[in-house]
């Protein structure tokens, strides 16, 4: 089959993750032109990479490449208005990332009524995100979990460091200013030479004197007072930097947030082997199973009860960790590529 992916974002590529840091959602894209090129087929991806290449079997153009070349099944990345994009296409797919409610707004029912294309949900919490209007009768629904690739999948080479480390990966506006109270307050007069590692592109920025956005400041400023707590910002590296600090890590505290349907990093670290202690928000519960591979908690008590108890208990964080780093081995591209194959065969 002749396939095209398409994405309208930033400039990446199949190669980017291995060489600096990039978001879950992007390198998802990426992964699967590879998987689908292995399985056989003829695979275009056209996104603002800032040279065509071949990369996996696929073959990479910007964003001036023609539209107009024929394929067998286009699959749009997050954007509605990307059904658009190429023309003659035959199956067309929407591989979503975003809430589902979105496809109700009106601008979008007119692209989607004209296309019906399948629709590929992140997972069962993302699914329930949208309701089947009646006019959307009939559009083939489908469930497809991303897998995770490279240096998260290795074996692990070295347990956690002493003293003990949590590691977090919110936006700062997704809870991490509540968290790092709890971090104050509650989890370090409770585990004294523990640390927070904060992995955040913003904060860094803001830590090198860089503008942020506005409500940024104050969560760096609270993060920067906490360093005698254990606290410090990081930036976030490529995916051989990120999973050597989640193995070096004891717990991933994910305050989680509604609208986040990937929850990548939390992918990403339960497959390093990293229990995790989140909220079921958004995606996590997809995420991680409770009482195997971490804990979901209902509130920042909870949270920071089975935090302090993941810091001190070495015999419980083996057992999370074995579950976990087992559980998302279990998930391969080659696998995601066959349920995409399964919308158009």
């Amino acid at each position: 089959m002749r396939i095209t992916l398409i994405d309208d974002s930033v400039s990446f590529d199949a190669l980017t993750a291995g060489a600096q840091p990039l978001g879950g959602a992007e390198k998802a894209f990426a992964r699967l032109p590879g998987a689908l090129a292995a399985r056989g087929h003829q695979v275009r991806v056209i996104n603002r990479c800032k040279y065509p290449l071949p990369l996996e079997g696929s073959l990479w153009v910007g964003w001036q490449a023609r539209r107009d070349e024929p394929a067998d099944v286009l699959i749009t990345f997050r954007k509605i208005e990307l059904l658009d994009a190429v023309r003659g296409a035959g199956r067309r797919i929407l591989w979503l990332t975003a809430p589902g409610r979105r496809l109700d707004r009106a601008d979008n029912r007119k692209i989607l009524e004209t296309h019906r294309p399948a629709l590929v949900f992140l997972g069962p919490s993302h699914r329930t995100t949208w309701r089947r209007p009646a006019w959307a009768e009939g559009f083939p629904v489908a469930v497809i979990p991303p897998a995770v690739g490279g240096p998260f999948l290795n074996e692990r080479s070295s347990g956690p460091v002493s003293p003990p480390r949590a590691i977090v990966t919110t936006h700062p506006s997704h809870g991490l200013d509540r968290l790092l109270d709890l971090w104050t307050e509650r989890i370090h007069p409770e585990v004294p030479g523990a640390e927070l590692h904060i992995h955040s592109a913003v904060l860094a920025k803001g830590l090198r004197g860089e503008p942020v956005p506005d409500g940024v400041g104050p969560v760096l400023a609270k993060a920067l007072a906490a360093r005698a707590a254990g606290v410090s910002v990081h930036s976030p590296g490529n995916d051989g930097d990120m999973a050597a600090a989640y193995r070096a890590a004891r717990v991933h505290l994910y305050p989680g947030h509604p609208d986040d349907m990937g929850a990548w990093t939390l992918a990403e670290s339960q497959a390093c082997g990293l229990p995790a202690v989140a909220q079921a928000l958004g995606g996590v519960p997809d995420r991680v199973a409770d009482g195997r591979t971490g804990y979901l908690v209902p509130d920042a008590d909870a949270m920071a009860n089975v935090a302090v108890l993941l810091l001190k208990d070495e015999a419980l964080f083996q057992s999370l960790s074995t579950e976990a780093h087992a559980a998302q081995r279990a998930r391969s591209w080659d696998a995601v590529a066959a349920e995409f194959e399964a919308l158009w065969t």
